[in-house]
């Protein structure tokens, strides 16, 4: 398999997308953060001295979504037409599930998009939550699927 984002002097470059054909394109990522029993409890009350855990979180990643191309050298600058962060809070497993869905119609995927929309999700609930447990463990972060474009539909096996 080529690497397309190397040029012919073998160094970094991003992509022309200029002559993809514009496809619907979604992807949806996947994340956990772990913590210790009493900060999962302390997020589902509402006691967290900062406010609203999971809201704040949530917007986090919607804007972490949108900024990808910032942060990310390669990405191109896209237009989101939709995202969307769900959390699931695991007692079991003392953790935060967090699924992100991106969706845009363009030239060039959304994977990367929902990839940081969870990290930063993760990451703002260990900001948040930090004084009272620095042993939490932003983890786990992949694909779970994607489709649209050349290479069309991936799913993660489970």
């Amino acid at each position: 398999m080529e690497l397309t984002h190397i040029n012919d002097q073998g160094r970094a470059r991003m992509v022309d997308v200029s002559e993809k054909e514009e496809t619907l394109r979604e992807a949806e990522a996947y994340g956990c953060i772990y913590m210790k029993a009493e900060t999962l409890q302390r997020i589902k009350e509402g006691s967290i001295k900062k406010g609203d855990v999971l809201s704040v979180a949530q917007v986090a990643g919607i804007m972490g979504s949108k900024k990808t191309s910032d942060i990310i050298p390669m990405c191109h600058p896209i237009m989101i037409s939709g995202c969307d962060i769900n959390f699931n809070l695991n007692f079991d497993e003392n953790r935060i599930e967090i699924t992100a869905r991106v969706k845009n119609k363009g030239q060039t995927g959304v994977e990367m998009e929902a990839l940081t929309a969870v990290a930063l999700a993760g990451l703002t609930i260990y900001d948040m939550c930090k004084a009272i447990d620095r042993e939490m463990v932003v983890s786990d972060i992949m694909l779970m699927k994607k489709s649209g474009g050349k290479s069309g539909v991936f799913e993660r096996e489970k």
